[in-house]
């Protein structure tokens, strides 16, 4: 029965393991999911079927062109950087991105207003408001754009956004 069981554990986590790299795979991180893959195929031999087809995405894995690592160089890169973050769902890379973007242009109020459109969507009402404070005291336009901005609409109804918004 214990050796069941322990059978049935560790067939569990080979799945665990195989899923994660299949994941890995669909989202297109190809190093990542070889190198998951890899390290499924050593630790979990012993399901022949599973075995084969983490082989054949491996194979596909190490075919597929490595990601081209281009760092954004200056303000413009890291802010259009940033934007195609956003737009990727890659909210953490995108905060990441234009704190170095604002190293660059300070006072630049459309930095700011991307940091709180951002964190409004990661659902940081209290960070967003801060940004987005910053920004309208940058450029006062800004606060017509966040009333009509849809990333916002969490927040229309929000004291502090009234009154950050009504400030300008």
């Amino acid at each position: 029965m214990r050796e069941q069981r322990s059978k049935k554990d560790e067939y569990q986590k080979a799945l665990a393991a195989y899923g994660q790299a299949v994941k890995e795979f669909h989202k297109g991180d190809f190093e990542k999911a070889a190198e998951l893959l890899k390290g499924f195929i050593e630790k979990f031999p012993v399901d022949k079927e599973i075995v084969d087809r983490a082989k054949s995405y491996l194979t596909i894995a190490q075919k597929r062109p490595k990601k081209e690592s281009a760092s954004p160089k200056g303000f413009e890169d890291h802010y259009r950087c940033g934007i195609v973050k956003i737009n990727q769902g890659d909210h953490a890379g995108a905060v990441k991105i234009l704190e170095k973007a604002l190293e660059f242009k300070e006072k630049e109020g459309l930095v700011y207003f991307l940091l709180a459109d951002v964190h409004s969507l990661m659902g940081q009402t209290d960070t967003a408001l801060d940004y987005l404070k910053k920004a309208i005291q940058k450029d006062k336009a800004f606060s017509v754009v966040a009333q009509n901005e849809p990333d916002f609409e969490a927040l229309w109804e929000d004291k502090k956004f009234k009154l950050i918004v009504k400030l300008a």
